[in-house]
């Protein structure tokens, strides 16, 4: 009978595994011709707590690619995120203070555009002991907005001290979040022809969090990217054998999706047995990742494995690559 294979770590974190694991970026562009990337726009901040502003602006589609944002809290970089990403949350901050944000992308060159315009945010005052969280989010109802965006609203929590703002989830994660007064929000960067799940949850200034509202189901229209593409290329797996033991080694490219992809869930003989989360800046080209499987020689294993997308949704399965431990 073939052993079990014994528990791998449930989250493992690219930095903590430079030996093990590595990231490609590709070459780095050429800085020949290089075109002055435009001012970012449609930039919005609302407050999510006494503590935190929620950023947010469009993504660029200009040639050159953009391949960071830098976020600016009056005159100071605060957070740079990668070209894929539109929104970051800004925490550390003071209770009942107003602050100005501005951002700025950068292209492959590292040439800088303008500041956008600047937006407002006031934190709201910071409650002493509060340790009720609001109401959950009523009536939850949505509608799709062509194949990349839906249209969501709610009815309003209530909260002895006011709600700051609302985090909108599709499964478990969040993915979007607005101001406490509102309540409707349009995500987008979503994939054509996908059904998916969302909830909302209300969030006050001392950072209590409401349980979720009840589901809306919403599948986007159909379209040409519809899901196809969003499994990981050239997977390959291969196994080594260090100090007695044994280890699978895994290389793929990384799926190219409207956004970042931080998560990977791997499979074994069609079940799933460890998540790989990526430390500081997830990779956009390929990777590698290694894992113990085990002491035994002559074991065969069925190896695939899926992206978690940045819209919440698992990505399709690669190809299925079969290593045996004691062979190359």
């Amino acid at each position: 009978m073939r052993p079990v294979p014994p528990a791998v770590p449930h989250a493992l974190v690219c930095g903590a595994l430079l030996a093990l694991s590595s990231c490609g970026w590709g070459a780095p562009a050429s800085g020949q011709g290089a075109r002055l990337p435009a001012a970012t726009t449609g930039v919005t901040a609302a407050a999510g707590s006494s503590t935190s502003v929620h950023v947010m602006w469009n993504l660029a589609s200009e040639d050159p690619r953009i391949t960071r944002y830098e976020v600016y809290r009056g005159t100071t970089k605060v957070k740079e995120v990668p070209g894929s990403e539109h929104m970051v949350d800004i925490t550390r901050l003071e209770p009942s203070t107003s602050y100005v944000f501005r951002v700025r992308a950068r292209n492959a060159d590292g040439v800088p555009g303008p500041l956008s315009e600047p937006v407002r945010a006031t934190t709201p005052a910071a409650v002493t002991a509060d340790r009720t969280a609001p109401t959950r989010p009523g009536g939850p109802r949505g509608k799709a907005v062509g194949g990349r965006a839906v249209q969501l609203s709610w009815t309003r929590s209530s909260d002895a001290r006011g709600v700051a703002s609302y985090d909108i989830y599709q499964g478990a994660s969040k993915i979007h979040s607005v101001g406490g007064a509102q309540t409707a929000a349009v995500v987008t960067g979503l994939r054509p022809g996908t059904a998916y799940v969302f909830t909302v949850r209300a969030r006050d200034a001392a950072d209590n969090v409401s349980p979720p509202s009840g589901t809306v189901r919403i599948t986007t229209a159909p379209g040409p990217d519809d899901g196809r593409d969003t499994a990981p290329a050239g997977f390959r797996a291969t196994t080594h054998r260090r100090d007695g033991a044994y280890y699978i080694d895994l290389a793929w490219t990384a799926p190219e999706v409207d956004g970042v992809i931080t998560e990977y869930r791997i499979q074994l003989d069609g079940r799933a047995v460890t998540s790989l989360v990526w430390g500081g800046s997830p990779p956009s080209g390929t990777c590698t990742h290694s894992f113990y499987i085990g002491r035994e020689a002559d074991v065969t294993y069925r190896v695939r494995i899926r992206a978690k997308l940045p819209d919440g949704t698992w990505g399709a399965l690669s190809a299925e690559r079969t290593v045996t431990t004691g062979r190359g």
